[in-house]
């Protein structure tokens, strides 16, 4: 390619984006008055046409799984990736979902009054254009557009060149449903292109775009992050631990850590290292590592665990500060609930991390002591969903300290303002 073709070819990414920017822009003002009734139908409709067109969402996943198998992609992408009836039906069960949710636009989270006379009330408004930058996961075309929709944002979508016939054809379906509705199609908008000059346009968009939320993985995260020039809603690993302390069940400490390692080995809030009670070694650890082992998972052990199982391979330093996103865990004893404590804040992410205990002082300490996001006791880390929070779907985990943390649902993606109401005061 040439410098002249090459030049023309940004100019017309940059034209492209600028469309697509003004378009969202205009739909976000429309949407920020539209009425709770009016965002409902369209969700529900959207849900209604995911079902009736699932064998043709069905045919594009096809497309984008076979190019993705020849791609050589590993097998926790290709899950990400794969969208079948259940899966159909699950993102058309979230719009609903979504749709039940109380309205937050307009919703007064404080209110009080002055000495002179001022009534000030705190009011939750839309954030305005969400930009939304995301990989292999198609369902997340539902998840964010319907997010975004019932908190009155425009939402500007890019997909992975992996997923891009099946976000197409989601995003049709999303699209029906603002058409019902009588609402701008350009309220949900993805970028109908996969040349990445586009990501980097998103990054810039100033004008436009008030809050980038990127979901992918590492490299993904961290060029969002470097280059931004928008405000930038994200996590960057999700190094889960789960910490198995000796004043627990033995059955329920094993049927969590498998849950929370296999039952979806490929997502953000699967565990990824188990740490573990010395005094609970002989009476937890064998159980725990035969279940893990006899569904396939490739246990990293540090030299005590390695001693008690044959099957345990030795742990490197840097498998504490691995996401696997794999069928592979680390597993390391530790003295209590104050090492374990240290190890999370040390080696993890601020995303998600569990206690398995029956003791309520300890469960108190670890909760409170640990920096994530999520901290959950006696229950899988992959609850950390915006969906089992009761959020419908969630548009990303945040795991920064300022505005949005945890899963990021309808009143994270809502500000507020301030509205006063007086009686002909004047300030001396």
């Amino acid at each position: 390619m040439t410098a002249t073709s090459t030049a023309e070819k940004l100019e017309d990414v940059h034209a492209l984006m600028q469309r697509i920017g003004a378009a969202a822009k205009d739909a976000a003002h429309t949407l920020a008055l539209a009425p709770t009734e009016a965002k409902n139908r369209a969700l529900t409709e959207a849900a209604r046409a995911l079902r009736a067109r699932a064998d043709e969402l069905i045919v594009a996943n096809d497309r984008d799984m076979a190019a993705a198998e020849q791609k050589g992609l590993t097998g926790a992408m290709l899950d990400r990736l794969k969208l079948n009836r259940q899966r159909i039906d699950g993102m058309a069960t979230g719009l609903e979902e979504i749709a039940a949710l109380d309205d937050p636009v307009g919703g007064v989270m404080a209110a009080w009054d002055r000495p002179n006379g001022l009534h000030i009330e705190r009011v939750r408004v839309p954030l305005g254009v969400i930009g939304v930058i995301y990989e292999s996961r198609p369902n997340v075309t539902a998840d964010a557009g319907g997010l975004c929709l019932k908190a009155g944002n425009a939402v500007i979508l890019r997909g992975g060149s992996e997923s891009f016939h099946s976000s197409t054809a989601i995003l049709a379906c999303m699209q029906e449903g603002l058409q019902r509705a009588n609402l701008p199609e350009a309220a949900i908008q993805m970028v109908p292109t996969t040349d990445r000059a586009a990501v980097g346009e998103m990054l810039t968009m100033t004008d436009t775009i008030d809050v980038i939320v990127p979901r992918g993985g590492k490299s993904l995260v961290e060029r969002v992050q470097k280059e931004a020039r928008v405000p930038v809603f994200s996590h960057l690993e999700g190094i889960c631990h789960t910490y198995v302390n000796a004043k627990s069940d033995p059955a329920m400490a094993r049927d969590i850590v498998l849950n929370a390692k296999m039952r979806r080995t490929g997502i953000c809030g699967a565990t990824e290292t188990l740490l573990i009670d010395r005094a609970a070694a002989k009476t937890h650890l064998p159980a725990i590592i035969d279940a893990l082992a006899d569904a396939g998972c490739e246990i990293r052990g540090d030299k005590k665990t390695q001693a008690m199982d044959d099957r345990v391979v030795p742990a490197s330093d840097a498998d504490w500060d691995t996401e696997y996103l794999d069928a592979v865990i680390a597993v390391k004893q530790v003295s209590g609930v104050d090492e374990a404590v240290e190890h999370v804040n040390l080696h993890g992410t601020e995303h998600t991390d569990a206690i398995v205990t029956d003791d309520a002082a300890t469960a108190e300490t670890f909760l409170n002591g640990v920096n994530s996001a999520i901290a959950i006791q006696n229950a899988s880390t992959q609850f950390a969903d915006g969906g089992e929070f009761g959020m419908g779907a969630e548009i990303g985990i945040a795991t920064g300290k300022l505005h949005a943390r945890g899963p990021v649902g309808v009143e994270q993606l809502t500000t507020f303002k301030y509205v006063v109401h007086g009686t002909g005061q004047t300030r001396p």
